[in-house]
């Protein structure tokens, strides 16, 4: 944060320059989420640059590329980030591959895998890579659930089979969502 400015109040100083980020996904649903998190305390720009996505099982290490991968084309403060969703039962299939599943079998096919499994447990795991030109961090947060019945009209991807403390991610409002998911968890 920058001396003078009030996280959240949007008041700058006079001449302040704002704090400036860019997000760069092919996702404009993550890039709307990380907008309303910062709002208020950065200028937030999205850029959907097509970044190579390497083959891990560490979402960390998958974030971390995209950023190096994108700061060489960019030249800019830049986040990039990779969720993964986790499925107890499933060993935990999608994990990582969470954005392919989702485009191929979505939530219907994640449904039909778990017909008869009492073991609903399941997590998201989200890495958020910052890189500045100096360094490159990353950050990760995580929440646990199960997957339910679809719920709920809001959110994206798997939040409506996603629940949370009796809810699914669908179920909440964009603001109770960025105060408990695993993205803010990550940007906190």
């Amino acid at each position: 944060r920058r001396r003078g400015h009030r996280a959240g109040t949007g008041d700058r100083a006079e001449g302040e320059v704002p704090v400036k980020i860019t997000v760069v996904t092919n996702n404009p649903h993550k890039a709307r989420e990380i907008g309303l998190f910062f709002g208020g305390v950065a200028e937030v720009t999205h850029v959907a640059l097509e970044c190579p996505e390497v083959r891990d099982n560490s979402v960390k290490t998958i974030a971390e590329k995209k950023a190096e991968y994108a700061y060489q084309i960019l030249k800019r403060p830049l986040i990039c980030d990779d969720t993964g969703f986790y499925i107890h039962a499933l060993r935990g299939f999608p994990g990582p591959y969470a954005a392919f599943v989702q485009e191929t079998i979505g939530n219907e096919g994640i449904l039909r895998l778990m017909e008869g499994v009492s073991d609903r447990k399941a997590f998201f795991e989200t890495a958020i890579a910052y890189a500045d030109g100096n360094d490159i961090r990353v950050f990760s947060g995580r929440i646990q659930g199960r997957v339910v019945a679809p719920r709920g009209t809001g959110g994206f991807g798997y939040d409506p089979i996603f629940e949370w403390r009796g809810r699914t991610l669908a179920e909440m409002s964009p603001e109770e969502k960025n105060r408990v998911s695993h993205r803010a968890r990550a940007l906190r």
